[in-house]
């Protein structure tokens, strides 16, 4: 394959020029390639980037398939220009278990759409209790471990976790919630839950978890990676942290960055997601935190879920935002349109700060690494409809928004898995 005319964006630079694919490989990179390809793309007046890497997703299979399943979030995942996602534990079973980690993997090559890296439990069934069986997942194809979805509540378990994962090479995922502070809240502690009339969490219940997490990697000297931080407050912390030496990373979402909880006001539920939307404030901690390195990549903490978990009153209704299918737009328009980042900066949040954090192949163009990449048109302007996701999941809070940043091509060890197949 021959993809001629594109506007690369590397490490570093954008530049113009072609890409030669052989044998699911980089074989190639010029200005202008003579040979002929089995299968040629004109890429002109549009951007390759590196795959995507989405190290935060929920497939909800096995076990609440009528929300998503393994085919329907990988083709949405290709669909968003994701070449490698990472699925998190809290499925039904837990993937605490070699068992469940091989079912994941091997339904994923059957559907043969993108790369799917499981994520174990911390804790066996994500109770808290006992670790789980982190050297036996990391056999089957486990590249990290989480309890996402809830906090390990004792410090003393979750050093214990710490340092075996780093034994095993892995990283713990930290989902930072004191739970008893968060004391049911469902939104952010602030003037829009006031006036909303529902229950806030304070930043604070995030705050202290991350801390905790914090503290326990600069003991012990080991790294740990703090997931969709949310606070001002908790960005601080990390700040500091980094400068201390900890070895820390950390991410966010398009919702963190892009919106703030006026968002709840109208009482829709599609806005109800955990860690809660926050303030303004938090938002521009956020941009800078992305902007100065301190969070290293941008997730979509993709939690679909089936209408019926939504359509209720908002107390009662799911956590989670469906969002693979627009992060790429939000980052073009919020982070790119805006001058908060560049396209290699926004390269290094979405494919090589995941691939490195994680030790996953891809995350860069470059000769003789693997032939994942995205062709998007930047320009091009499409109006978010989540009646046309692919995501079993609909429940995306930004129906209507205008974005920019259109995936054309996803391709993945050198096919193409959305686009046109010509």
């Amino acid at each position: 394959m021959i993809i001629r005319n594109g506007n690369l964006v590397l490490q570093d630079k954008v530049v113009k020029g072609d890409i030669l694919v052989k044998n699911g490989k980089i074989a190639s990179i010029a200005e202008n390639i003579p040979a002929n390809g089995d299968k040629e793309i004109d890429a002109a007046g549009k951007y390759v980037f590196p795959g995507f890497i989405d190290m935060h997703v929920h497939l909800r299979d096995p076990g609440y398939e009528y929300k998503e399943d393994i085919e329907s979030g990988t083709r949405a995942a290709v669909k968003g220009g994701f070449t490698q996602i990472c699925c998190m534990p809290n499925t039904d079973p837990i993937a605490d278990n070699k068992v469940v980690i091989s079912y994941i993997k091997h339904r994923a090559a059957e559907v043969g759409a993108c790369k799917v890296h499981p994520i174990g439990a911390i804790t066996k069934g994500e109770k808290g209790e006992q670790l789980a069986e982190i050297g036996e997942m990391k056999k089957a194809g486990a590249v990290a471990i989480s309890d996402d979805g809830v906090t390990v509540k004792s410090s003393r378990l979750m050093r214990l976790a710490m340092e075996y994962a780093s034994g095993f090479d892995m990283k713990c995922l930290c989902h930072c919630e004191d739970k008893e502070l968060v004391d049911g809240g469902v939104v952010n502690e602030g003037l829009s839950s006031t006036i909303a009339g529902l229950k806030g969490s304070l930043r604070a219940a995030e705050d202290i978890i991350i801390a905790r997490e914090l503290a326990l990697a600069e003991s012990l000297n080991v790294p740990v990676h703090i997931c969709h931080v949310s606070t001002h407050s908790g960005v601080r912390l990390i700040r500091d942290a980094k400068r201390a030496g900890v070895k820390v990373t950390a991410e966010t979402c398009p919702h963190y960055y892009a919106v703030t909880d006026e968002v709840i006001k109208g009482f829709d539920t599609r806005t109800k997601v955990n860690p809660p939307i926050r303030e303004e404030v938090d938002r521009q901690a956020i941009l800078e935190g992305l902007k100065d390195g301190t969070l290293d990549c941008i997730v979509t903490d993709h939690a679909p879920h089936h209408i019926n978990d939504k359509n209720v009153e908002y107390n009662l209704a799911a956590f989670g935002i469906s969002g693979i299918e627009t992060s790429f737009g939000f980052a073009i328009t919020y982070l790119y349109k805006t001058g908060v980042l560049s396209l290699p900066e926004i390269a290094e949040k979405m494919s090589a700060a995941p691939a490195r954090i994680l030790g996953l192949q891809g995350g860069k163009i470059e000769v003789g690494g693997v032939a994942d990449l995205t062709i998007a048109d930047l320009n091009e302007k499409w109006i978010v409809d989540p009646a046309n996701f692919v995501s079993k999941g609909k429940n995306n809070p930004f129906e209507g928004y205008e974005l920019y940043g259109a995936v054309k091509y996803t391709i993945v060890d050198g096919e193409i898995k959305y686009g046109e197949k010509k």
